[in-house]
């Protein structure tokens, strides 16, 4: 149900078109933005590919911003629960940001678990087609808990968390992601060299893999 307020709101305001825009700022960088959204279960390797990721371009003169679910949780999104409901505005905030981000000309970097279909193609749909890359970290679930060093499967399994993902909520496999790494089996050089080939041939950035 939409709130009254809303509608005063945006009845009382009114778009300011800037003096400079993505395009200015995509060619003073020297590359394009882009939002580059790891998905996957709770130890599937998403933080850690995205800071990899991060260093790399980082190194490479490349404007980067990661924004990690744990961090954001702690402040803009502090006032959510895990409800499928507050799971569903938590991504559409950080979609909002990571679209402002990415106008100012920044390849934003997400790591959200963001389990359900609906919620990532809320953030697909705020852009166009080119500009969200979803990247599926594909782990199973008994690797991923192999790798709990949170403990947070092994609180989940004794009932000490509720709506985990993976155990006590679903997690929906992407059906058509931009790219899928298989992180049980692939190291983390190899799958950053998979998506520097992806980002190059995307003509987001000007070079391919470091390996």
């Amino acid at each position: 149900m939409s709130n009254p307020e809303d509608k005063v709101l945006n009845e009382n305001t009114v778009w300011h078109e800037p003096t400079i825009y993505r395009s200015h700022r995509e060619m003073m960088n020297g590359h394009k933005s882009a939002i580059i959204w790891f998905t996957g279960l709770s130890g599937s390797g998403k933080s850690t590919l995205a800071h990899a990721l991060e260093d790399v371009l980082h190194k490479n003169q490349v404007r980067t911003y990661v924004l990690d679910g744990d961090n954001i949780r702690r402040g803009l999104c502090k006032d959510l629960g895990f409800s499928d409901e507050d799971r569903t505005e938590n991504i559409r905030r950080i979609g909002e940001v990571s679209k402002l981000m990415m106008e100012a000309g920044v390849i934003v970097i997400t790591a959200f678990i963001s389990p359900f279909k609906k919620d990532r193609e809320i953030v697909r749909n705020l852009v166009d087609s080119s500009e969200f890359l979803e990247i599926y970290c594909d782990s199973p679930l008994d690797i991923c808990e192999s790798r709990d060093v949170k403990g947070l499967y092994k609180r989940a399994r004794a009932g000490e968390i509720k709506d985990f993902t993976g155990i006590s909520s679903p997690y929906e496999t992407p059906e058509s992601p931009e790219l899928a790494l298989p992180t049980a089996k692939q190291d983390v050089e190899t799958c950053i060299n998979d998506i520097l080939d992806f980002l190059y041939i995307r003509e987001i950035i000007s070079f391919k893999s470091i390996g």
